[in-house]
């Protein structure tokens, strides 16, 4: 089976480089450009099953990924959900650094140590985004192609665990706006990354595709 495992489209939020965490912000103007791209990749692409974060900035990701014909594919999985930020949600990076240094330095040099204030850690993100994982590829064939849009802290534990990486790891690899990762593997505990963070349907190969929260 196959993988296809996508990131949700930039927001205001997102531009911004305010933290997001489960706070339903919707896509920008150029977030909605970006998954529009994204569905013209995929436009000949057989896509056989798709789930996402009920969120509104990975649900409308999804749907125009996928576009109206395929629009029976999906349904969501709360399970993918963004990490809870807890009380850092709404702030920029800046004003963290004023309330919660220390907090904020451990996220950034230690992240698998980290309880967010109010909110979850990385360990417990993977405890229910795999579960997830599996549950969309239950029953999917070897020639069948899953589609999953989520979110960056998500894909990085989802990613980390298939790459075997520990989750102190977490900020050795980039997760752009409505960016690609192609699994492919029997079944979800046997997966092979084939790509990752391509996101060349709307960033050159060396243009930035970066962003300032996380």
């Amino acid at each position: 089976m196959r993988i296809l495992l996508a990131r949700h489209g930039e927001t205001a939020w997102n531009a911004e480089g305010r933290y997001q965490g489960q706070e339903d912000i919707a896509l920008s103007p150029v977030g909605e450009g970006q998954a529009r791209a994204l569905g013209e990749r995929l436009r000949d692409v057989r896509v056989d099953r798709a789930v996402a974060s009920p969120l509104s900035r990975a649900l409308r990701t999804a749907q125009l990924a996928l576009g109206p014909g395929r629009s029976d594919l999906l349904h969501t999985d709360a399970g993918l959900m963004e990490i809870a930020h807890g009380d850092w949600e709404g702030l920029l990076s800046s004003e963290i650094r004023a309330r919660d240094p220390q907090r904020l330095r451990a996220w950034r040099e230690a992240p698998h140590e980290v309880l967010m204030p109010q909110g979850e850690s990385l360990p417990q993100v993977l405890e229910r985004a795999w579960p997830a994982l599996a549950r969309a590829c239950d029953g999917l064939g070897d020639d069948d192609t899953l589609l999953v849009v989520a979110h960056d802290a998500v894909n990085r534990v989802l990613l980390s665990r298939v790459m075997g990486l520990p989750l102190s790891r977490l900020w050795s690899f980039r997760q752009a706006p409505t960016t690609l990762n192609l699994l492919e593997g029997p079944d979800v505990d046997h997966l092979e990354l084939v790509r990752l963070n391509d996101c060349a349907h709307h960033t050159p190969l060396f243009g930035e595709a970066v962003h300032r929260a996380l």
